[in-house]
């Protein structure tokens, strides 16, 4: 059976507003890596848990950026791994600039539970339209 209808489910969630069911699918020791050089976690460590995720990452989305978007575009079938490919789009608000940035997600999985996740996206990007003019 398939992983991807999981994974296109989640980022539906999260398109919703609906964090309490994404971080549902997440199992409780989940390691989430976002790409090293993102303002969120510069060195690349993993967060480990739904609440790391929520707090270190989620919390600061919902505060930096009006609104942050997720746009899925294709879906690779691994097997135990779903690979994503998409774009990030968003205004930050202390800065007002816009991000339009292509993304790869990397997601695995076991018995129906979200283990790792790793994210890959242009960080200087990132960067540029989070710092003050």
């Amino acid at each position: 059976m398939s992983n991807v209808p999981l994974i296109q489910n989640l980022y539906a969630a999260f398109g919703r507003g609906d964090i309490a069911s994404v971080l549902g699918a997440l199992d409780a020791n989940v390691e989430w890596r976002e790409a090293e050089g993102n303002p969120y976690q510069p060195a690349g460590e993993a967060l480990v848990g739904p609440e790391s995720v929520l707090q270190n990452l989620f919390v600061k989305l919902g505060e930096d950026w009006r609104p942050f978007v997720v746009h899925p575009r294709d879906f690779h079938d691994a097997g135990d791994t779903v690979v994503m490919e998409g774009r990030y789009t968003g205004t930050h608000k202390v800065t007002g600039k816009d991000l339009d940035a292509q993304v790869c997600h990397v997601w695995r999985l076991r018995d129906g539970k979200i283990t790792s996740f790793q994210q890959y996206v242009d960080t200087a990007q990132l960067q540029e339209v989070m710092r003050p003019s």
